[in-house]
Formats: C-alpha cells, sequence, structure tokens
C-alpha cells in the first residue's frame, strides 16, 4: 500500500480506543531483559502498513526465478521447526537434521549448492555470518511464527545485501502489524519428548502506533542419543506513522544450548543402533544473538520513495570439541573448547521511482564485522585467541522497462569486500571486487501466461574456513609466513529461461536452468582438525536442469501442491568428469489437501534420489520415499493440529560424507513421529 494512503488507514483503525492488557508483551521483555491455508502464492492483499523492504523482490513480471510463500501456507505448516524442512517442499532444495528429527541444527542446499552460497535477509537485514558466511536459524528458534512472507530466488535473482547470493537468495520479511489487537498462546508436543511454547501479541493500529511481541520456548531430547535441544527466542516489532514516513524497529533475539551431533554414523553402527550418535556425550554448544534493525520508509511524492535501515547483530557462544573421539578413539578427560564473539554493524538506503511504464531503484549497503576467536582446553586453558575483521560496501542500480508486452529488466552490483586478521601470525588485509551484472526480459503472451529468460553473473570470495583450510587459529610455514589455503574467488554465470501461468484454479511455473562455474568453491567431503567441513577448487564445474512448481485447486475441497526438480550437474577436474557431491539428479514433492468448513487433512510424499558423496563418485546417500501427514481442526479460536510424519517408518538418510579413514559416514532421520499442537487466538 502506497504511503499517501495512510490517512485513510488511520481513520480505519481509529476505533482502538482500548487495547488490551500487554501481556505477552511483558512476559518477553522479562523473559530476555532487554487458520485458512491459500497455497504458496502471493499473499492476499490486507490494509497493512507498507513496511516491508520490498526493493529486492522480485513480482509476477520480473524475469527471474522465483517463488513466494505465503503467512498462510507457513502458518500451517510451522511447530517450532527448524526452516529448512518447510523451504525442502519448493524445488531443488534438499535437507537434513544432525540430531535426525526437525529441531535444533538442521540444514539445506539450493540445486546441490550448499548454504553459506545462499543469501538470507531479514527485511533486508544480512542474517548471513560474514566471515564464514552461513546463516544459522538455530540460534532465533521459531523464527518462522514471525515471518509474514517468504521470497525464494533460485539463480542470481536481484542484487541483495550482504553475501553473494551466488546459488541463490531466501527474503524473509516479517509480519505485517495487525488492523486490530489480538494475543495467540500455543503449546505442542510429540515424539522424543519435543515441546513448544509460545505467546503472540498484536496491539493493531492506535493513532498511528502499533506492536507485536513474540516469545517462544522450543526444546527435544533428539532422535540420536544425547542430540537435545533447548532454545528460546522473542520477536518485537514497533511501527510508528505519520502522513509521508514511516518508522520501524525490529528486535530478535534467541539463545540456545544444543548436544551436538554433527558427525556421520558408520552404516554398520547404524543397523545395530539406528539411534547411536557418534558425537561424545560431553560435547555441547551455548549461543546468544541478537539482531536490532531500525526502517524508515519515506514516501516523497506519490511515485518516489526512500527507504533506508540501519542494523546491528551481535553473537556469543561457544561449543566442545572432543578430538579423540573424532579421532575414533576413546573419550580422555581432554576437551576442546571454540568460543566466538562477534559484532555486525551496518546500515542500508534505496531510492525508487515507479512510473507507468518504467520504475528505477538505486541503493548503498555497508557494513562492518568482527568477531573473535578464542580456542581453549579444559585442562590446558586458553590456547590463542585471534580477531577476524570483515566489511564490505556495494551499490546497485535496477530497471525495468515495459514496452507493449514485454517487461525489460537491468541490473548491475558493484560490490567491494575486505578481510583483516589480528593474532600470532601476520596477514596482509585481502580485498576483492566485483562487478555483478543481470539482464533479462519478460512476455505477457496473454493474461495468464508470462515467458521470461534472465542472464546475470555474480563472484564470491572465499571464507575464512576456505582461507585457513579449516583452522581457527592461522598457521604459519617454517619462515613465519600465513599459510593460506584459497585465496581467488570463484564466479557463476547464470541463466534462466522460464513460464508462469496464473489462473482461479492453477498457479504454475516451469523453467530450465544453466550455471558455469569459474574456480567453483566446493565441498570435497572431509573435515578439518577442529571438527569444519574442508572445501576444494575445482577447474571446471556446470549445473543445469528444469524445476517445475504449481498449486491447483481440483474442486472447491480438493488442492494439490507439486514441487520438482530435475538436475544434471558436472565438475571436470585433471581429465576426469563427475558429479558433484550431495546433488540429487532428481527431487519430487506432492501434496494432496482436503478442505472443509472448520477442519483440513492433507497427505504429502517427498522423493529424493540417490546422490555422491565423494569425489571417486563410489558413495551414495540412497534414494528415499518419505510420506507425512498433517490435519488440522479450528472452532471459536481454538485450533488443534497433528502432525505424523515418515507414515511408513522407512530408515531414510539425507546426507553424509567418506571419512578419511575410507569408512561412509551418514545421517539418519527419524522414523515413525507425531506432534500435536493446540493454539488459542482472543
Amino acid at each position: 500500500m502506497n504511503l499517501h494512503n495512510i490517512k485513510n488507514l488511520k481513520k480505519r483503525c481509529s476505533f482502538h480506543r482500548k487495547m488490551k492488557p500487554f501481556t505477552i508483551t511483558s512476559l518477553c521483555c522479562t523473559f530476555f531483559a532487554a487458520t485458512h491455508l491459500s497455497g504458496q502464492g502471493t499473499p492476499d492483499n490486507t490494509d497493512t502498513l507498507p513496511e516491508a523492504l520490498i526493493i529486492y523482490r522480485a513480482d509476477q513480471r520480473t524475469p527471474i526465478t522465483f517463488q513466494n510463500i505465503s503467512a498462510a501456507y507457513i502458518q500451517a505448516r510451522t511447530i517450532g521447526q527448524e526452516p529448512s524442512f518447510l523451504l525442502s517442499e519448493t524445488p531443488s532444495i534438499t535437507n537434513y537434521s544432525d540430531a535426525g528429527n526437525a529441531q535444533g541444527y538442521s540444514y539445506f542446499r539450493m540445486r546441490g549448492i550448499d548454504q553459506t552460497r545462499i543469501n538470507i535477509t531479514l527485511d533486508g537485514v544480512p542474517l548471513n555470518e560474514p566471515e564464514d558466511q552461513g546463516a544459522y536459524f538455530s540460534n532465533f528458534p521459531d523464527l518462522w511464527n514471525s515471518v509474514g512472507q517468504i521470497q525464494i530466488q533460485r539463480g542470481v535473482g536481484t542484487s541483495k545485501n550482504g553475501v553473494a547470493n551466488y546459488g541463490g537468495s531466501i527474503q524473509l520479511t516479517s509480519l505485517p502489524f495487525a488492523d486490530s489487537s489480538q494475543s495467540t498462546i500455543g503449546v505442542g508436543y510429540g515424539s522424543f519428548n519435543s515441546s513448544r511454547f509460545f505467546g503472540e501479541y498484536q496491539s493493531g493500529f492506535r493513532k498511528g502506533k502499533a506492536l507485536y511481541a513474540r516469545v517462544s520456548q522450543v526444546q527435544s531430547e533428539g532422535y540420536k542419543y544425547h542430540s537435545g535441544n533447548n532454545a528460546q527466542s522473542a520477536f518485537l516489532s514497533a511501527g510508528w506513522m505519520t502522513n509521508a514516513s514511516f518508522w520501524k524497529i525490529n528486535l530478535l533475539a534467541g539463545r540456545q544450548r544444543n548436544q551436538l551431533a554433527w558427525l556421520g554414523v558408520p552404516e554398520s553402527q547404524i543397523q545395530e543402533d539406528p539411534r547411536s550418535n557418534a558425537n561424545s556425550p560431553q560435547e555441547y554448544d551455548a549461543f546468544t544473538q541478537c539482531l536490532t534493525q531500525l526502517q524508515h520508509h519515506w514516501s516523497l511524492t506519490p511515485t518516489a520513495r526512500l527507504q533506508s535501515s540501519v542494523y546491528y547483530t551481535f553473537l556469543e557462544g561457544n561449543y566442545d570439541f572432543d578430538f579423540n573421539n573424532f579421532l575414533g578413539f576413546s573419550s580422555t578427560p581432554e576437551l576442546y573448547n571454540y568460543a566466538f564473539r562477534s559484532h555486525l554493524n551496518g546500515f542500508f538506503s534505496n531510492y525508487s521511482v515507479e512510473k507507468r511504464h518504467f520504475d528505477w531503484t538505486v541503493g548503498i549497503h555497508a557494513n562492518r564485522y568482527t568477531r573473535q576467536h578464542t580456542g581453549s582446553e579444559r585442562v590446558l586453558g586458553q590456547l590463542y585467541q585471534n580477531t577476524g575483521y570483515r566489511s564490505e560496501i556495494s551499490a546497485f542500480s535496477k530497471s525495468q522497462y515495459q514496452w507493449r508486452r514485454f517487461r525489460i529488466f537491468a541490473d548491475v552490483q558493484y560490490r567491494y569486500s575486505t578481510f583483516d586478521y589480528r593474532g600470532n601470525a601476520t596477514l596482509e588485509k585481502m580485498h576483492w571486487q566485483f562487478i555483478n551484472p543481470k539482464a533479462g526480459f519478460s512476455f505477457l503472451a496473454n493474461a495468464k501466461n508470462t515467458l521470461y529468460y534472465n542472464i546475470g553473473q555474480t563472484g564470491r570470495e572465499p571464507t575464512r574456513n576456505d582461507l585457513f583450510g579449516g583452522n581457527d587459529d592461522l598457521l604459519v610455514d617454517s619462515l613465519g609466513n600465513a599459510v593460506l589455503s584459497i585465496k581467488s574467488p570463484e564466479y557463476v554465470l547464470d541463466q534462466e529461461l522460464g513460464w508462469r501461468y496464473q489462473s482461479a484454479k492453477l498457479r504454475c511455473s516451469a523453467n530450465v536452468y544453466y550455471l558455469d562455474f569459474e574456480n567453483e568453491i566446493v565441498l570435497d567431503g572431509k573435515f578439518g582438525p577442529n571438527g569444519l567441513a574442508l572445501t576444494n577448487k575445482v577447474e571446471q564445474s556446470i549445473r543445469t536442469g528444469i524445476e517445475l512448481e504449481a498449486q491447483l485447486c481440483v474442486h472447491t475441497r480438493w488442492y494439490l501442491t507439486h514441487a520438482s526438480s530435475l538436475n544434471y550437474s558436472r565438475i571436470k577436474e585433471q581429465k576426469e568428469v563427475f558429479q558433484p557431491i550431495l546433488t540429487p539428479p532428481l527431487l519430487v514433492f506432492q501434496e494432496v489437501e482436503y478442505r472443509a468448513r472448520r477442519w483440513s487433512w492433507a497427505v504429502s510424499g517427498r522423493y529424493q534420489n540417490a546422490s555422491f558423496i565423494d569425489f571417486a563418485n563410489t558413495a551414495q546417500v540412497p534414494s528415499y520415499w518419505l510420506w507425512n501427514s498433517r490435519m488440522s481442526f479450528a472452532v471459536k479460536g481454538w485450533s488443534l493440529r497433528l502432525f505424523a510424519n515418515n507414515l511408513t517408518n522407512i530408515r531414510y538418510f539425507n546426507h553424509g560424507y567418506m571419512d578419511v579413514d575410507g569408512r561412509k559416514k551418514l545421517f539418519v532421520q527419524a522414523p515413525f513421529n507425531l506432534y500435536g499442537a493446540v493454539e488459542y487466538t482472543f
């Protein structure tokens, strides 16, 4: 909604003279001391404030491969599980969980590309940790409960803030403020002693002001032995509007304590006891992370606006590492610990103009990141301490021009990134520069059909882990020079050709893609001296495939949701040609849902083809079919939901690697399990 319509909205909201007690808000402050399903399409239009930073998102006519996941789709499925489980219901995304169930650490890959190469933002704020470029949702448990929309862009997409959207991007938008006051409390319980509690409060609009608050507690014993998770989070948003501008502040905080299960288990051991955990029972981690953002939206004219934001993210935590257990020996009192403390400060600002046939946006983003690393051993005490410094600045210009049935799109970004280091070794400050161009067009064949094509390139600098070869403290050679593993950046040229169709009963899209890499940095299935996954640079590599997603209303009460992808990927290295690891050629997700007036029932099936876990292409994670079901019932503010997962009770794996001893290590996922949730809204 344009900010010039805010006056009318304020008049409609002026009758809210009395606000309900801030019960949930008070609980949130004390705690941290500081439904109808509409499918995966664009959410219904509602009279809400224009607080979402939408300048990076694609729309129906943008020649970008993307998919929107609506708030209704999210809320029907979220029960405090890790976000990767929902993302795996979309094309080309695989996921796995360390503990085997849906809570604790879990990860995803897009088109076979790992999570450190996927740009992830919340209201435009980068969630990827700049040094190693990963995003850890476990630090913000139950985040999906406060997300209003997700846009997944596969491929280089449009320009974003933060790390390179090398394989794609996940853009999260916080919940819009509700039009009226309401509160919700919810509890859930399921297999493996998994539980969730949350309370949520929406103030509604009052004199141009609105408030949203949520607090959550999530915990589980985990499917594997000693793989439990205990986590809390809180989300607070406050908004204030005037005639021509809007201010919003987001406060997100989370803390978690996990037992660790990140080591794969030999297949023979899984056959004896599938709940086996290769990690030591004495290994734990604990992390606290907080994010603060201040947004300002200024409607300069009916066609021009300025959107700006400043943000700060703090993280502190540590994890244990039993080196003897990692090597396959019996545990001893020797136990290492890696501790981190980081600060990320940044801002971005964007100016946009929208005309009848033309729109243009220009923006700038900059941040500064410091992260202190401390290594210690339980008996010996502190072993080292060093600090890494990351800075980046980027600017972009994006425009779209409508000519008859064609929309012509152009986007170019300049990005400058640096890395500096202070420790026992001396490292000269490192610099990388990238110019990332994208261009394409879409053709509106008729009111229902759109065809599009785009081509784009992006570059990405190596992570700290790539640079240091898996070491947390920089090594030096006999002459005292820093030992670096991978220093040069990697590049990808992406081409996307697609078709979108939308009618009253059917919405679907299909696309083909071709990713051509230069100096690609890929996981090689091995682990470094502190347990971090190692990477290698390959000579030549491509990834290409077909993706399809659709939602169909078969009847007034029957609905089908489909997502599938067919992938062909190859790496060429020293005259050898092989498939990249953890890149299944075929993925299929299919859901059938029946909706009545007060209740709904759905069953879904997911097929994941076998994938290799070593460069020699001799060992695989086997293929599997996974069947899940869910049911919901709602009446007079009450909502009851029941989830039944792995209905056929199969033993399946979706991640693995080859260990240095030549044995295949796998991650088994949970057998048949149940979860129930009750919510009350008033």
